[in-house]
């Protein structure tokens, strides 16, 4: 009887352990970037267009795998009308007009790749770099921050009909469609009025929209702006963005779960760029504050900084902190990995640090790993309250230094990399990186 009893512990320890996952950063039984996302996109070629797309849709449309389509210039679907495109099928965004795709406010998207066959909006050099088109920007009426209920893109599009660029409503739990399984690749054109172009643009963009498993790479802008709205993102991966990895603005209510920011050092604009970028406004005269102010939840976030030599590129300036939080916004971080940046977090110098204030920010259960300082607030050398208050054992946060070939799965592998935690080889501990020059 002994004996069965033991066995059977055996068999249950071995199979716990074979099923085990580490619950901080992005999780998963299985790796599930593999084999939908790709972390080379220049070596793989998509053939030429096909088929072209420009101007106004007005008309339900679905594109297929068969063909190449060719976005030239500004592309609006419009009049209520619905883009549907099969899995596998590649758009291809022209370098010369800068092309883009907007699905205007009450008309729809279905794009619903799969993990096998997504769906690839690329540019259409034969050697891609960042910023060589624009973006797809969808649009839906759901509530912003803004005064009134309809706001206007700034990006310098050319519609037939202004409208076509109108988002915001009052419908919180509005539906523009699906976006699955899709790849966004070179986006973040510059523009010499209006900035940079963002990789995706969600803006007024309701609840009942579906947004999963989405990778924007190389970008010259953010890869992800959410203006206003509430929406849910899951699974989303943004890999050496040259700004921000995930914008939010304008009353932005975002649930973020599950997804993934990779920054290098070496691939960066002017600008200072981080991993999450939260804030209630541009400008403060353009924000209602009768209304919902941007607030983020985020859980199970790995953001992490690829450095070949962390100390020197802090050293020299190169790396940034990972979160930059501003005023007038609620932000919430839960069993998350952020690991390699200066600092790891950064709130506004306006945040007046009280009990208010404090309670709209969270960092609970998060691991921080070879950041030189954790949380701190913009242009004060003391940070010391913040550190005790949210190192207290309350919020159950991690701190520690280590290598990433110890820390994660597998970064270096280009074809199949794996950005989870190795089990069980988190170290508690209170050392930042050793700021001496020895």
């Amino acid at each position: 009887m002994k004996k069965v009893t033991l066995i059977t512990l055996l068999f249950l320890l071995v199979y716990g352990n074979m099923f085990a996952q580490q619950e901080k950063g992005i999780i998963g039984y299985n790796n599930w970037l593999n084999p939908w996302t790709e972390f080379q996109p220049n070596k793989v070629e998509y053939g030429k267009p096909t088929q072209i797309l420009s101007g106004d849709i007005t008309k339900d449309t679905k594109l297929y795998k068969r063909d190449i389509y060719l976005l030239l210039g500004d592309v609006f679907v419009t009049d209520s009308t619905t883009i549907t495109i099969e899995p596998g099928t590649v758009i291809i965004g022209d370098f010369k007009t800068k092309g883009s795709l907007t699905i205007s406010n009450g008309s729809k998207i279905i794009a619903d790749g799969t993990h096998t066959d997504p769906i690839i909006f690329t540019s259409s050099r034969s050697v891609k770099k960042p910023g060589d088109w624009g973006g797809l920007f969808i649009l839906g009426n759901a509530p912003t921050s803004k005064y009134g209920n309809e706001a206007s893109l700034n990006y310098g599009l050319r519609p037939s009909d202004a409208k076509s660029i109108n988002y915001g409503g009052d419908n919180p739990e509005s539906y523009s469609g699906i976006l699955r399984y899709v790849r966004i690749e070179y986006a973040g054109k510059r523009t010499r009025d209006y900035g940079y172009f963002n990789a995706l643009t969600l803006a007024g963009v309701g609840q009942q929209t579906i947004i999963e498993n989405i990778m924007v790479s190389y970008c010259e802008g953010n890869s992800f702006s959410i203006l206003g709205g509430n929406v849910i993102l899951d699974k989303m991966v943004s890999y050496k963005s040259n700004i921000n990895d995930y914008k939010f603005n304008y009353g932005a209510q975002c649930n973020l779960m599950n997804s993934l920011a990779i920054r290098s050092p070496y691939v960066s604009g002017s600008e200072i760029s981080r991993c999450l970028y939260v804030s209630a406004y541009d400008i403060k005269e353009d924000a209602d504050f009768t209304k919902s102010q941007t607030s983020v939840q985020a859980e199970n976030l790995t953001l992490i900084n690829l450095s070949s030599d962390l100390k020197n590129d802090i050293k020299i300036g190169l790396v940034n902190e990972a979160i930059y939080v501003g005023n007038d916004t609620a932000f919430s971080i839960d069993k998350s990995v952020i690991s390699g940046f200066n600092p790891a977090v950064i709130l506004d110098a306006n945040i007046k640090i009280n009990s208010e204030n404090l309670n709209k920010i969270s960092f609970t259960r998060t691991y921080f790993n070879n950041c030189k300082g954790n949380i701190f607030r913009n242009g004060f050398s003391n940070n010391d309250d913040l550190e005790n208050w949210y190192g207290s054992r309350a919020f159950d946060n991690v701190y520690s230094k280590g290598p990433d070939s110890e820390t994660f799965i597998n970064t270096t592998n280009l074809k199949q990399p794996d950005f989870r935690l190795r089990i069980n080889r988190i170290i508690a501990s209170n050392d930042l990186i050793d700021d001496d020059d020895d």
